[in-house]
């Protein structure tokens, strides 16, 4: 049974499985690591089954040893949501090439600020969002695909009528779409009979 004081449990990645761990797994055991857990995927797939055996081995008090940080996670946000998973269970985290310990109080007022900026950064997004859409609004516009001009499709429907073009062929020529033009044409000959 393995002791949860304090104990350094290392991980290490590669983005490809003809990529090497030596270098990671020898800085991890320098450091003190007493367990290791590897992958060999890319950071961005959700599935890292090294990764879900250490969060499953791991206890409170263990602190997780990475060479960088990049190892670890996928983005910022993910980082923050692993540290907040930590901060909850009590495991410490530790990244060699970052100088990051969040046993320290320096650490954890680092990931603390990181979350205040991604939030921050968040709320912006969104405000910049709204204020782009009111703009947008102001000037008439309803947001979607803009919409197709009526003369075109005219245009696009008479080269249609008279001559030996394909609807794909007078679409390409025009400059128009093959499913816009298609509604257009039902459209008109529903108009058509109505007004017959």
């Amino acid at each position: 049974m393995k002791n949860n004081t304090n104990n350094k449990i290392g991980y290490a990645r590669v983005s490809t499985i003809s990529q090497n761990l030596d270098s990671q797994l020898d800085i991890l055991k320098k450091n003190g690591c007493s367990k290791i857990f590897t992958d060999k995927i890319t950071g961005t797939s959700r599935e890292r089954p090294g990764w879900d055996k250490l969060i499953e081995y791991v206890r409170k008090g263990d602190t997780i040893v990475v060479t960088e940080l990049s190892r670890m996670t996928r983005s910022l946000m993910h980082l923050l949501q692993i540290s907040e998973e930590f901060s909850r269970k009590e495991i410490n985290m530790v990244s060699l090439r970052e100088n990051l310990d969040t046993t320290s109080a320096t650490g954890r007022c680092f990931f603390s600020i990181m979350g205040a900026i991604s939030q921050l950064e968040k709320e912006l997004k969104a405000e910049r969002a709204a204020a782009g859409r009111e703009s947008a609004r102001a000037r008439g516009r309803t947001g979607g695909r803009p919409r197709t001009d009526p003369g075109k499709l005219e245009q696009a429907k008479i080269l249609y009528d008279n001559s030996k073009k394909t609807a794909d062929e007078v679409c390409k020529s025009v400059g128009v779409g093959r499913r816009t033009f298609y509604k257009y044409l039902a459209q008109f000959k529903t108009e058509a009979k109505e007004n017959r």
